[in-house]
């Protein structure tokens, strides 16, 4: 395949993969695409370590790293709140209602050697300039071809520091208003992420989204995402005038993925319908798994979820303890375990190797491209 984006990182086949898990990346890349580490959840020091082993596992392949550093934030004035900040501005009836919410599904809270969540890894406040900062510093010693924003236009200083590196920019979407800020801003290439996407997305169709922001910011380069796993969706994407695609959910079920066994058999057994956008484990809007704990949050008496970052700090103890005890079959804990995922979760039904999902797409792609050709010959 030959699109501006193979052309531009000597790739087989335009798609990219965003996931959290090294594993997928490097699977990915082997297999022709370009795999994105999701770096959010990662520690300096973990980041530091799956970055280098990811560059020893596919050689001179390229990949990248996706930072998620929103525009606005609490405490973004000062260059974001410390946890200590945090934890003095979270309310008492927020604290209570997760307390109760806990205590009514029998989670069990006193275990010991509790590990940090992904909110949790740092005297930086989650999403914060400070943290993001240090993961931008982490990934320039090694050599990603792409940095990807999740939210926002890319700082200044970021686009600065990775074109002087020879990298590419990358920001993701939702609006055309979004796109066109962030081509303004020096973004090497646009992700126009639907509605139907997993994580913190907007509210318009990836159908509607595509053309819009292609029509506004040719020729920068745009990849199509929100509820593409599948090579067909790949091909209306690129019939729509992305140069390419950027799939994220589609991995969280490969052999490879470190999704939490309870959520991967969720996820396997999800219909499309089975989702929700939802401000309760971020402060952002982000489309997940609809399960108890979007319930509990989403019920009139209960409070209205925190900005960010206030909400995953005030949250990430309480998913720690659920993911701990979620491995039991019908358990309060199993109910409330959650994690973002697309509607594309409805196709999501059996776990493959990331490498076989990448030819899976590609083959189905190339056969949905070839029967349209047919319609078209005399």
């Amino acid at each position: 395949m030959q699109t501006p984006i193979t052309e531009m990182f000597d790739i087989e086949f335009p798609l990219m993969a965003f996931s959290h898990c090294r594993d997928v990346v490097a699977a990915v890349s082997k297999a022709g695409g370009l795999g994105v580490l999701g770096a959010v959840g990662h520690s300096d020091e973990g980041l530091e370590v799956d970055l280098a082993w990811i560059e020893d596992e596919i050689g001179d392949l390229p990949y990248g790293v996706d930072l998620i550093v929103p525009a606005r934030y609490a405490g973004d004035a000062d260059g974001g709140f410390s946890m200590d900040d945090i934890f003095a501005l979270i309310p008492e009836e927020h604290r209570d209602f997760l307390t109760d919410m806990l205590d009514r599904y029998g989670v069990a809270t006193q275990t010991d050697n509790l590990p940090d969540g992904w909110a949790g890894r740092s005297v930086d406040a989650p999403f914060s300039a400070n943290r993001a900062a240090r993961q931008v510093d982490i990934a320039l010693v090694h050599r990603p071809s792409l940095m990807a924003n999740a939210l926002g236009p890319p700082p200044p200083d970021m686009i600065q520091r990775c074109h002087e590196a020879g990298m590419k920019v990358a920001a993701l979407a939702g609006t055309r208003a979004h796109a066109e800020r962030n081509v303004n801003a020096g973004a090497d290439i646009i992700i126009a992420q639907g509605a139907e996407a997993g994580g913190h997305t907007g509210e318009i169709g990836t159908m509607v989204l595509i053309p819009e922001i292609v029509d506004a910011v040719t020729p920068v380069p745009v990849l199509g995402a929100g509820g593409i796993g599948r090579g067909r969706q790949m091909a209306a994407a690129m019939a729509l005038g992305a140069a390419g695609v950027w799939c994220g959910s589609v991995w969280l079920t490969t052999e490879e993925a470190e999704t939490d066994p309870t959520v991967k058999k969720k996820m396997l057994e999800a219909g499309s319908s089975d989702t929700l956008r939802s401000r309760s484990l971020t402060g952002k809007p982000a489309r997940m798994l609809r399960t108890a704990w979007s319930e509990e949050w989403d019920r009139e008496d209960t409070p209205d979820p925190l900005g960010m970052p206030l909400q995953p700090i005030l949250t990430n103890e309480a998913q720690q303890h659920i993911n701990r005890g979620a491995h039991v079959e019908g358990s309060g804990a199993e109910k409330l375990a959650t994690y973002f995922v697309g509607q594309i979760v409805g196709t999501m039904n059996r776990s493959r190797p990331a490498g076989q999902v990448v030819i899976d797409i590609i083959e189905e792609f190339i056969e949905a491209t070839e029967s349209l050709t047919r319609q078209l010959e005399v």
